[in-house]
C-alpha cells in the first residue's frame, strides 16, 4: 500500500493531469446523449461509472461497482417508466493486469414479462392500458402488469469467448433476479425504500470464495450540475465561479431526475490478479447487429422489433464526461464502439484539447487557456493512471476509471470531495477518491475546473518538479492562482446518498 506521505509529495500534480485529460469544463455533467447514435438508443446510454472500496461498516474490503443507464429519467415518465431492453447485454468490465483487455466482465440480461391484467368491462375482459393495477409492496406483486427479472454470467477472460458462468442467489441458488418497478409514486408504492431493499441480494460469484452483494434498479441521479447552464455557453458569471464562498450558489437542475442502476459489492480479492492491487473497469452496452421492424406487431410486450445477429457495442464509459465533451463530433461514435487496447487513434484529443479553448469562448476571456503543446502528460495520466496511485505495473496505456483496492477507504463524512486534490491541498489524508476510482460524493466538476485551466503547470513550477516537461510551467497558465478558485456553483457533497450498498438514493417519485 502507497504511503500517504508518498501520495502528499506527488498527488496533486498527477490527479490534476488525470482529470484534466478525462473531464470538461466546458459541459460538466455525467455523460447524458454524448454521442449521435445514442440519442437514438437512450435504453443503453450508459450515464456515470463508479468505483470505489466500499465505506460502509463491516464491508472492509470490498469493492462497490455502479454503472448507471438511461439518463435523465423525468420521475412521472409513465405509464411504460423506463424498463431496461431485452434487446440489450450491459457489461461492467474488469482488467486486473493492466494490459487494456478484460479479465472479468459481468453481463446482465433482462426479461420484461407481460402478465396480460384485464378488468371485466361491459361483460369482456379488457387488457389494462398502465404498468400497475393496484398498489405494490412485495416481490413479483400480483399488481404488476409488467413484471423486470434479470440474470447475470462472469466471464472471465475475452467478453464473447472467455468461460462464462451465472451468478446465484446466495439463497436458494436461483439464477434469476427481481428488478423492482420504478417509482410510480407513494399511493401505488407507499414505502419505496423498502420495496426496494427486497430487491437487494447476496449472491455467488463463481470462482469467487467471498460472498457479494448485487441491485439492479432506479435510483435519484446522484450527480450534481446545473446543466442548462452549462451547455447554454457556460451561462454564468465569473466572479460567481471564481469566487469558493459561493460553491453552493446554483441549483442542481437534475435534482429531480433519476437513473437505473446495476451495482455489485464485490470482494478485492475476487477482482485483483496476484499482487496487482490496481484494477481499472469500464461499462459498455451492446445491441443485436440486426434489427428488423414488423409493420404489424404481434399482441405482446416490445414486439415491433426483431433483433438478431452479433452483438455490437454501441456505448461505452469509464473515466466520467470523456466522449461527451473530449472526444471530438466526428469520433463520438467511434469512440461508443472502441475498446480500451486501441484508444492511441484517440491521443490527439488530448495532446491537443479543445476544451479550455472552448471556454476561452463561452466566458468572453481570451487568452486564459494554457499554452503548454503538445499535453504529453495528459496523455501519460490519462492513459496509464497515477504513478505511484493507480497506476498497474506493466500498463498498457489506455482509458478506463481505475482504482487502488489497496487504499483504505474513509468514512462519508471524512470525505473530501475534492478528492486527492483536494486532500493534498488540506494537507489531509483521503487519497481514496477521484481519480482513484470514483465515490458518489467526489465533485469532479470542481476538480476538473481547477485542473483543466491550469492547476497542474502551477504545481509543476519553474523547476519541473514533478516531471510534466519543462513547457508546464506557471508562465503557461494565464490564469495563475485563479485556477484553484474554478468551481460551477454547485456543490456535489450535498446530494443525499444513503449509508451502504447501493449507496445510491431512493429515486424520486412520480408523485407525492
Amino acid at each position: 500500500m502507497t504511503s500517504a506521505k508518498h501520495f502528499s509529495l506527488r498527488a496533486l500534480p498527477l490527479a490534476a493531469a488525470f482529470v484534466a485529460a478525462g473531464i470538461s469544463a466546458t459541459a460538466l455533467a455525467s455523460s447524458h446523449r454524448e454521442a449521435p447514435f445514442i440519442t437514438t438508443a437512450p435504453k443503453v446510454d450508459g450515464t456515470d461509472l463508479y468505483m470505489f472500496m466500499s465505506y460502509e461498516a463491516g464491508r472492509d474490503g470490498y469493492v462497490t461497482l455502479i454503472a448507471n443507464y438511461q439518463p435523465l429519467q423525468a420521475p412521472y415518465g409513465g405509464p411504460n417508466y423506463f424498463k431496461m431492453d431485452p434487446n440489450a447485454l450491459y457489461e461492467i468490465h474488469v482488467d486486473n493486469n493492466g494490459d487494456a483487455k478484460e479479465d472479468i466482465s459481468f453481463q446482465f440480461r433482462f426479461q420484461n414479462k407481460l402478465n396480460s391484467i384485464a378488468l371485466p368491462v361491459g361483460g369482456k375482459n379488457v387488457a389494462i392500458p398502465l404498468t400497475q393495477a393496484g398498489q405494490v409492496s412485495g416481490l413479483r406483486s400480483a399488481a404488476l402488469n409488467v413484471t423486470e427479472t434479470y440474470s447475470v454470467d462472469v466471464v472471465r477472460g475475452d467478453r464473447r469467448t472467455g468461460s462464462r458462468s451465472a451468478i446465484s442467489n446466495a439463497s436458494g441458488g436461483g439464477k434469476t433476479f427481481d428488478k423492482p418497478v420504478d417509482n410510480i409514486g407513494t399511493k401505488t408504492i407507499p414505502d419505496y425504500a423498502g420495496y426496494a431493499a427486497k430487491h437487494i441480494y447476496n449472491v455467488n460469484i463463481p470462482g469467487c470464495s467471498m460472498p457479494a452483494k448485487m441491485f439492479v434498479g432506479q435510483r435519484k441521479e446522484a450527480f450534481a450540475v446545473n446543466l442548462g447552464t452549462i451547455f447554454d455557453l457556460v451561462n454564468a458569471p465569473v466572479a460567481v465561479i471564481t469566487d469558493p464562498t459561493l460553491i453552493n450558489a446554483a441549483p442542481n437542475t437534475i435534482d429531480d431526475a433519476n437513473v437505473t442502476s446495476l451495482a455489485l459489492e464485490v470482494h478485492k480479492s475476487c477482482l485483483t490478479q496476484a499482487s496487482e492491487p490496481v484494477i481499472g473497469a469500464w461499462t459498455t452496452a451492446s445491441l443485436r447487429q440486426g434489427s428488423l421492424l414488423d409493420p404489424t406487431p404481434k399482441a405482446g410486450h416490445q414486439t415491433t422489433a426483431i433483433s438478431g445477429g452479433a452483438w455490437t457495442q454501441v456505448s461505452r464509459l469509464g473515466m466520467p464526461l470523456v466522449n461527451e465533451v473530449v472526444i471530438g463530433l466526428p469520433d463520438k461514435d467511434r469512440f461508443n464502439g472502441s475498446k480500451p487496447k486501441d484508444d492511441g487513434q484517440f491521443a490527439d484529443y488530448v495532446t491537443n484539447p479543445t476544451l479550455p479553448a472552448l471556454l476561452e469562448i463561452a466566458l468572453a476571456l481570451p487568452n486564459t487557456a494554457p499554452t503548454n503543446f503538445p499535453r504529453t502528460d495528459l496523455v501519460t495520466t490519462f492513459l496509464t493512471g497515477i504513478p505511484g496511485v493507480n497506476q498497474p505495473a506493466g500498463v498498457v496505456a489506455s482509458e478506463q476509471l481505475r482504482l487502488n483496492t489497496g487504499i483504505a477507504p474513509v468514512p462519508f463524512a471524512q470525505q473530501n470531495r475534492l478528492g486527492i486534490v483536494g486532500s493534498v491541498l488540506s494537507g489531509g489524508n483521503d487519497f481514496a477518491g477521484f481519480p482513484n476510482g470514483r465515490r458518489p460524493k467526489d465533485d469532479i466538476v470542481d476538480i476538473s475546473l481547477v485542473a483543466v485551466m491550469g492547476g497542474l503547470c502551477m504545481a509543476n513550477g519553474d523547476t519541473n518538479a514533478f516531471g510534466f516537461g519543462a513547457a508546464c510551467k506557471p508562465s503557461a497558465v494565464p490564469l495563475k492562482e485563479t485556477a484553484f478558485k474554478l468551481h460551477d456553483a454547485v456543490d456535489q457533497a450535498v446530494v443525499p446518498l444513503l449509508a451502504g450498498f447501493p449507496y445510491l438514493n431512493t429515486p424520486m417519485p412520480g408523485a407525492q
